[in-house]
């Protein structure tokens, strides 16, 4: 028998690739990476674990893959609801950051959203906020996979003063994280109407060097396209083609307003698209075309955008979300299968963050990042196909355990590396200071 770390025998395993479940199958871990996938009965043969868990109602996936959020924005969740975008931003979020963003309120924020995420099954994430060397601590710290961005914006904050300013201090990030197993970096110009042309042009000349990810919300809503066309006679994603910046890096978030001809594009240019349905919602930005992107062969992930505008970091709910708008949208109830779902919630994340190699699905030699979720309660019951049960009704209240890299994170529901006590308290006292309850 050959002797392994960790033996986790599941009821079924979903591996996203390929495609479908398997019945009372095992994953062999050692090393933090995934040795071999097989029948239970086999596994127990072959091999002696130290330790083995056993999953006997449980579906065993690939880890979710957050691909676009603002962590420590969970500080604001409910600060400025039901407002459109551009009023939400100017009038709210823009000046409360102006105010309280510091290098300790990210940290505070980022650990309660990586706490969150741990605990809805999310084992990575794509993070664009401010002071990204303070959120990459608290993701060393945790154990969780990241992409870290290196915002960059046109105007003054308290991060940076000047674009200038915020790719020097970037590049200090991406040069301290070199050789890291579970973080990376990734350029993460705003938007295209708060970043102009100079920084973008200096992003595209540093990541011909790189070749990092370029993260950037584009085509959020037709108020942003209608006032490019208005100011320069050019839609956002025409001008950043101009740019050059239509590549296989570039991680292009919400894409709410896409032409025929802009979909074929994305496709011939290799763009990633990353779709966030509730966030979309609820700022009424409008509806990204998912069925016509992936028809057209454009990789598409999902992510929850920041929590001050979902009001949650839940990939399962926003998986089950994107499946349910996807047919609504386009007419036709098979547009957004069930796994097709779960692929864009874990491979196709991992590929748009470039990770695809390392995470994303239950494969051998890739890490072991993995969530198992028990279906086993009344809301997920009868199950008749595993994977439709994991996207159409399990809640994160069903993810019980949780690895990154072979490392448990979420045991039997439990944080392992993180204190959720002293989380909860620092974020009651940043309630407390943003928005002071008056006496009764």
């Amino acid at each position: 028998m050959t002797e392994i770390e960790l033996l986790i025998n599941a009821r079924w395993v979903i591996p996203v690739d390929p495609e479908g479940h398997l019945d009372h199958h095992s994953v062999a871990i050692d090393q933090g990476r995934i040795l071999e996938v097989l029948p239970t009965p086999v596994a127990l043969a072959r091999y002696r674990a130290r330790r083995t868990i056993d999953l006997a109602t449980h579906a065993l996936i690939p880890g979710l893959v957050n691909a676009h959020t603002h962590a420590a924005m969970g500080l604001f969740r409910g600060l400025a609801d039901d407002l459109p975008l551009m009023d939400w931003l100017h009038n709210h979020i823009w000046p409360a950051e102006v105010r309280w963003v510091s290098p300790q309120f990210v940290r505070d924020g980022a650990q309660l959203a990586v706490a969150e995420m741990l605990k809805g099954g999310t084992t990575c994430f794509s993070d664009m906020y401010f002071f990204p060397e303070d959120c990459a601590r608290v993701v060393r710290k945790a154990g969780i996979r990241a992409c870290i961005g290196m915002i960059v914006i046109d105007f003054p904050t308290p991060y940076a003063d000047s674009p200038a300013a915020y790719l020097d201090k970037g590049l200090r990030l991406h040069d301290e994280l070199r050789g890291s197993e579970l973080t990376t970096a990734a350029f993460a110009p705003h938007a295209p109407y708060s970043v102009s042309d100079e920084p973008l042009i200096r992003i595209r000349t540093l990541n011909n060097e790189l070749d990092l990810p370029v993260h950037m919300h584009v085509h959020e809503t037709a108020h942003e396209v209608q006032e490019a066309l208005a100011r320069t006679g050019r839609r956002p994603l025409e001008r950043l083609h101009e740019l050059d910046l239509l590549t296989p890096n570039l991680v292009a978030v919400h894409m709410t307003q896409l032409l025929p001809e802009e979909i074929a594009l994305l496709a011939r240019t290799g763009v990633s698209v990353v779709h966030c349905p509730e966030s979309n919602l609820k700022l009424a930005s409008g509806f990204c075309p998912v069925h016509e992107l992936l028809r057209a062969g454009v990789n598409v992930a999902l992510g929850t955008d920041g929590a001050a505008s979902n009001n949650d970091l839940d990939m399962l709910d926003e998986m089950r979300t994107a499946a349910l708008l996807a047919k609504a949208v386009s007419g036709d109830a098979t547009a957004l299968p069930a796994r097709a779902a779960l692929r864009m919630a874990t491979l196709n994340g991992a590929r748009a963050l470039g990770l695809d190699s390392v995470t994303g699905s239950i494969s051998v030699g890739k890490y072991a990042d993995l969530a198992a979720i028990d279906l086993a309660r009344i809301p997920s019951q009868p199950v008749y196909d595993p994977l439709s049960q994991v996207v159409y009704t399990a809640a994160r209240d069903q993810v019980t355990d949780v690895w990154v890299a072979g490392r448990q994170l979420l045991d039997s529901g439990r944080l392992t590396t993180l204190d959720e006590s002293e989380i909860l308290q620092r974020a009651q006292s940043w309630s407390a200071r943003i928005h002071p309850q008056p006496n009764p």
